[in-house]
């Protein structure tokens, strides 16, 4: 079985002790005994394998026996998700993370139902990266996903104007599975809402320089559609070599 991991913001030094939430959940729930070996990361790349030497209610105390930082693959991946209602979003956050996604930028596009102005928005940001998070301590990983502020369709343009993007898009030609991807640098992958990417968007976005791709001959719902396309492109590059 692998070793549990945990997450500490600082790694440095060779003794280290988890406290609060995570000590809580390392004893308490998890009950790791002394000996056992369980691995910390920062989630910016570090992770540290330990021996665990000392146990209390909430308190977990360690010995750093190896310590390495990850490289961050490449290409980096940013999945660009429309906004959705219920928890969608959330779960798109959460299946991304698992597959690898570098980044989630959150999008305000045009058919979304939902959408996050004054505080409702920040709250909802602040579950998206929450989400992230977790999901990113559940797959083991040492690198976290960054969940960066929303962006309108302007907000976008700008940035798909500068790096290689597709937009997933059922009426598309051209698979994912053919297309020509980078071996370095950012790649953007444009996800709609529910109710589809509109000719506008797709338009302006095109006019932009990202080039229009479609997944199969099904269409894929919102909340998983980042996912399958991250897998794809990370099964055709080094990322998952």
């Amino acid at each position: 079985m692998s070793a549990a991991l945990f997450l500490c913001d600082d790694l440095s030094g060779d003794e280290l002790s988890l406290t609060g939430p995570e000590g809580r959940h390392a004893a308490t729930v998890r009950r790791v005994r002394l000996g056992e070996e369980v691995h910390l990361a920062d989630g910016r790349g570090t992770r540290a394998v330990c021996t665990v030497v000392g146990l209390e209610h909430d308190v977990v105390r360690l010995r750093v026996s190896s310590r390495v930082t990850e490289p961050e693959p490449v290409p980096r991946l940013v999945l660009v998700q429309a906004l959705a209602k219920g928890d969608r979003g959330e779960l798109a956050v959460e299946l991304a993370t698992e597959v690898g996604v570098d980044e989630v930028l959150p999008w305000s596009a045009e058919r979304c139902i939902v959408k996050w102005d004054g505080p409702r928005g920040e709250k909802s940001l602040s579950r998206w990266a929450s989400t992230a998070r977790e999901a990113g301590k559940q797959s083991r990983r040492a690198r976290h996903p960054v969940v960066s502020h929303w962006v309108s369709t302007e907000e976008l343009l700008a940035r798909v104007s500068s790096t290689p993007t597709l937009v997933l898009h059922e009426g598309a030609s051209a698979p994912l599975a053919s297309v020509e991807l980078p071996s370095s640098g950012e790649l953007l992958l444009v996800v709609g809402p529910e109710g589809g990417i509109t000719d506008r968007e797709l338009s302006a976005l095109t006019a932009a320089g990202a080039v229009s791709v479609r997944l199969g001959s099904s269409v894929v719902r919102t909340s998983t559609a980042g996912t399958a396309a991250i897998a794809v492109v990370s099964a055709r590059t080094s990322r998952w070599a």
